[in-house]
């Protein structure tokens, strides 16, 4: 079926999570593990097809099961694989993922390197990159040559063509030589994106300051911006524009696993913008939106594992409707 929609792709890494069959508990403890698909570009992706719109993932897979398993699962998701390339040298990457009591993650992960770090630029999908009209990316790409480079030549490229540039840094320190190394260089691309979503600990991370207020997310401000977006996990949302500012309160569910629930949240904003950017300039239909994806990334947390619990537009506009 032809998807009329605008193009969203997005741009990074896809592993497979595994995680443990018990929650509480620490890896060693763990008494064994599943097998989950992961990686925050390829969820977001996914959110996106699933919530009806039109999505393409562009990444580096290693030639093993694993990486195949990976992208027939896109596929099935209604994802393009254009954009998806195989390294015959590398394997898939792998994470660890503690499932704490509270449903909050730990990770201990297997790349050295892993297939997505070795993307380099010549291979990239050129012509499917024009046709976005977002491109949405992270940070973990920004860690290593030749994936780095491949990276920023992707965003000029999407930049070039017209398309909406969308950021998601998705901290992961484990992953970092040092903080002070993942500091820069999220920063060193700050003021290229148009929309940038942050969690409060992010916010944290990247001012230096343990404040959620205004005054600390503007600091994160620049002139290029469209949206700014800090996520409060159960308490929903701040946003902040060149005009406007607020907060949108979250929906309050039984959190199982909070994994995919940012990714669901930015799959949602970018499915309702794609074909209409003055949304932006909107207070109220922007609010209307991030209603939305609140339900969205609320109903993310209630199920294990992040891509069976992404939810369909009818699901999130019945916890709307039952609110």
């Amino acid at each position: 079926m032809a998807n009329d929609k605008g193009l969203i792709v997005s741009f990074g890494e896809m592993l497979i999570d595994f995680v443990p069959t018990a929650s509480g508990v620490s890896l060693a403890e763990a008494p064994g593990f599943l097998k989950a698909p992961g990686g925050a570009p390829a969820n977001v992706a996914i959110a996106v097809a699933r919530l009806g719109g039109h999505a393409s993932f562009v990444g580096k897979l290693g030639d093993d099961e694993f990486g195949h398993m990976l992208a027939g699962i896109l596929k099935e998701n209604g994802v393009s694989g254009d954009g998806i390339l195989f390294d015959q040298g590398a394997r898939t990457a792998l994470a660890f993922v503690t499932l704490r009591a509270d449903g909050e993650r730990e990770f201990m992960f297997y790349r050295n390197p892993s297939a997505d770090m070795l993307l380099k630029p010549e291979e990239l999908n050129f012509e499917l990159i024009r046709s976005a009209k977002v491109f949405h990316y992270g940070s973990i790409s920004l860690i290593v040559e030749p994936c780095r480079s491949a990276h920023l030549k992707a965003m000029e490229v999407a930049k070039d063509a017209g398309a909406l540039l969308s950021y998601d840094p998705n901290l992961r320190l484990p992953l970092w030589p040092s903080p002070e190394e993942a500091r820069e260089q999220i920063l060193s691309i700050w003021d290229k994106a148009e929309v940038i979503k942050v969690s409060d600990v992010e916010l944290e991370f990247l001012t230096g300051n343990d404040s959620i207020d205004d005054d600390n997310a503007l600091k994160l401000w620049h002139s290029n911006l469209k949206l700014l977006l800090v996520t409060l996990g159960e308490k929903g949302c701040k946003y902040y524009t060149k005009n406007f500012r607020g907060s949108v309160e979250a929906f309050h569910v039984t959190a199982v696993d909070t994994t995919g629930a940012g990714d669901s949240f930015v799959g949602a904003l970018l499915t309702k913008i794609v074909d209409d950017q003055s949304i932006l300039e909107d207070e109220p239909r922007l609010r209307e939106v991030l209603k939305f994806a609140n339900a969205c990334g609320a109903i993310t947390t209630t199920k294990k594992g992040a891509i069976p619990a992404l939810p369909t537009e009818s699901d999130a506009l019945a916890l709307i409707k039952g609110a």
